[in-house]
């Protein structure tokens, strides 16, 4: 399986992106399309469910889109005017085909096919009631805990029992549903991860990002707002609001890495806030270099912006190669460490004898900065000095993004000297939480109900976490029996 990403083993990734399509003719078509644009959200797998007026038909299958979509015979096998379609990768539950969605189930009231971003944070603590009453589960996804919600409520209408499941579940989640009845699409109440719909003639498309629609010549509309419920039955389009308003808290995160630049976010250019952050950035911490060199291609906005701030040439000074996805030569560390060099390799000519200032979106790890800054040191560059457009990492995300446990994270675990010496800079500086927030039109991060989750900078986590509060408590009170053992 390849990845867009050539350090994809030191990012935060995406769980997923979703993608639905109600009432056009060969439907399946328009999702394959649609999930190409936002393969980037999610590389391990991807599938479709259509709905031809009668029957269900899913195909879902491990790695891209393309090479399982692009093939007549499974567009074929997917007909009907309304489908959706989800590329994943895995935080809650195995990688594996029974996880991949959309996920079907057959209720009383029919087929239901759900497309998932996010993740719950009190998935487990509901999949235990659940099976402890009778209920048989298929994956270890959180996503099905929606599904036997929905079909042990004793609401009457399918929508009233969806409703009443959504009110038991907490955490992060843009949902694409598809039923006989018709499609619904909605956000959580705080439209933590995003969700926008558009317009292509008479049938309406949701999608993760813009930039989807932009791909299959749809008109963007407007955002499904947090907490909002829309409904489409043929022609007609509904909207509902069955949560007690919120003060929104969309994830600050797609403006520094997840959208693809060329996306809009909030009414927001995501390629200009990045931009703006790299001007923020050079406003905080500038340095007497020569060159200012992005890392490959997530930090060329920000490095654009930096660059026009602070006046320092802006060059390409990484090259990357774009026909290479995981490193496929793996035996030996030697071996594995010139794998590196196939997907980044300097430009020698270039930085020999220069000062550099890297641009990068986020320190994870810090693997990958570190081979970054030796690339430079071995290039020849007089000093590298390392700017990051995002605040430092410091907290696990409990709502769809793949981030390493809270140990793992560079920043947890060391202060800005421990990690400027790790990475073996001459200098490190991030982007302040102020100053991210200034870059999106904002005066400064408030201090009460902050605009955006920024959790995984400051562990200001807007919602309840069930389940990590429970482990925690199991891990404590294990420890104590420990030391009175």
């Amino acid at each position: 399986m390849f990845s867009t990403n050539p350090f994809d083993d030191d990012k935060l990734r995406e769980e997923c992106g979703i993608f639905g399509v109600s009432g056009a003719d060969g439907a399946a078509a328009l999702v394959a399309l649609g999930l190409h644009a936002l393969q980037h959200r999610g590389q391990e797998a991807a599938g479709i469910s259509s709905f031809d007026g009668v029957q269900f038909h899913t195909h879902r299958a491990m790695g891209h889109v393309a090479g399982n979509f692009d093939r007549p015979d499974v567009i074929e096998a997917l007909p009907g005017a309304a489908a959706v379609g989800h590329v994943r990768y895995a935080t809650s539950g195995d990688t594996a085909l029974r996880n991949v969605q959309p996920l079907y189930a057959e209720l009383a009231s029919g087929g239901f096919a759900v497309a998932h971003n996010g993740n719950l944070s009190n998935a487990l603590r509901l999949r235990k009631d659940l099976v402890r009453t009778g209920s048989i589960f298929q994956s270890t996804s959180d996503t099905e805990v929606i599904i036997h919600l929905v079909a042990t409520s004793n609401y009457r209408t399918l929508l009233d029992r969806f409703i009443d499941a959504l009110k038991q579940v907490e955490g992060a989640y843009s949902l694409i549903c598809m039923t006989p009845e018709g499609m619904i699409a909605c956000r959580d109440p705080l439209g933590i991860r995003p969700l926008v719909m558009g317009k292509l003639g008479d049938s309406v498309i949701f999608a993760s990002e813009t930039v989807a629609l932009d791909v299959v010549g749809a008109e963007y509309v407007r955002d499904v707002e947090p907490g909002e419920l829309v409904i489409v039955k043929g022609t007609e389009l509904r909207s509902i609001r069955p949560f007690t308003p919120n003060a929104p808290r969309p994830c600050i995160f797609e403006y520094v890495y997840f959208s693809r630049p060329d996306s809009i976010s909030g009414g927001n250019s995501v390629y200009s806030v990045r931009k703006a952050i790299g001007a923020e950035l050079a406003i905080e911490s500038p340095v007497d270099a020569d060159l200012v060199i992005p890392v490959p291609d997530s930090g060329v906005p920000a490095a654009i912006g930096y660059a026009q701030q602070s006046g320092i040439p802006f060059e390409l000074g990484i090259i990357r190669s774009h026909y290479v996805g995981r490193t496929f030569i793996q035996p030996g560390d030697k071996v594995r460490h010139l794998g590196v060099k196939l997907k980044h390799n300097a430009n020698r000519k270039l930085i020999e004898g220069k000062r550099i200032v890297l641009i990068d979106d986020s320190i994870v790890r810090g693997t990958t900065s570190l081979k970054i800054v030796q690339m430079m040191r071995d290039a020849g560059a007089a000093e590298v000095h390392m700017r990051i457009a995002s605040p430092p990492t410091r907290h696990s995300c409990f709502y769809g993004v793949d981030t390493p446990e809270r140990a793992k994270l560079l920043a947890a675990k060391l202060d800005l000297g421990g990690m400027t010496e790790y990475i073996q800079a001459d200098s490190l500086a991030f982007v302040s939480i102020d100053g991210l927030y200034k870059a999106l039109g904002e005066a400064e991060r408030a201090a009460v109900r902050p605009k955006y989750c920024d959790a995984c900078f400051t562990g200001d986590y807007p919602t309840p976490l069930t389940d990590q509060d429970e482990t925690r408590t199991v891990d404590q009170l294990a420890m104590l029996e420990e030391r009175v053992g």
